[in-house]
């Protein structure tokens, strides 16, 4: 859960995220186990995110914030070698009950434990929400740095103008956490500072989100 606070004051976000969904795993991994299978339009992406990493040749592609595993598993049945990255441990404990067989480990965005160069694709699912303004870049600049030459990477966000964190709306039982609202063209300047190159833009709607923002980009 973060908690709202932005600026040198928000190192907390992560011991507060991690903490959030640590609680809340199992009740999380209940409300969104089926939830792709209602939400075409999130198929439609992820159908297309694994369609253009097979075609860049394939390789290993990190699931980063992984929660319970779903989208790690369901771009597994796409032909992906997805692999999952989670801060919680609990969730990285659901996510290897529920999926056995798949490889998920506990980990940071802020700082992945992977050799420079060595993924084909990355996708970060509705798991930047979480994190400050001030710590993007850092975020993206990890992401790019374990992405091979044109690597893929893709994300998905809530969309709204930049205003101050809001309580997540969800089903009853999903963790108290906090989301931040940005605006695609500031996550794709984001981008560009870092050194990535935006190549698709589509926006999602669906009853489980008011408006989604989903960036593919390329290294």
């Amino acid at each position: 859960m973060s908690t709202g606070r932005e600026g040198p004051e928000a190192e907390g976000w992560l011991a507060d995220t991690r903490a959030s969904y640590d609680a809340d795993a199992i009740s999380y991994a209940d409300e969104v186990r089926d939830l792709l299978a209602e939400l075409p339009p999130e198929r439609d992406v992820m159908a297309l995110f694994a369609e253009r990493v097979r075609a860049n040749g394939g390789g290993p592609v990190a699931d980063v914030g992984c929660g319970p595993g779903r989208i790690t598993a369901h771009l597994r049945n796409l032909g992906v070698d997805a692999f999952g990255i989670d801060l919680s441990p609990r969730m990285i404990e659901v996510a290897r009950r529920e999926h056995p067989g798949l490889r998920f480990e506990v980990g940071s965005m802020t700082q992945l434990t992977l050799t420079d160069s060595s993924l084909a694709a990355l996708i970060a699912w509705y798991s930047i929400i979480h994190v400050p303004d001030d710590a993007i870049g850092a975020v993206l600049a990890d992401f790019r740095r374990v992405l091979r030459p044109g690597g893929l990477l893709l994300l998905g966000f809530h969309v709204g103008d930049a205003s101050p964190p809001e309580p997540q709306e969800n089903g009853e039982n999903w963790p108290e956490s906090y989301v931040r609202r940005r605006r695609p063209s500031q996550v794709a300047a984001w981008l560009d500072e870092a050194g990535f190159t935006v190549e698709d833009h589509p926006t999602l709607t669906s009853a489980a989100r008011k408006l989604g923002g989903v960036l593919l980009a390329r290294r």
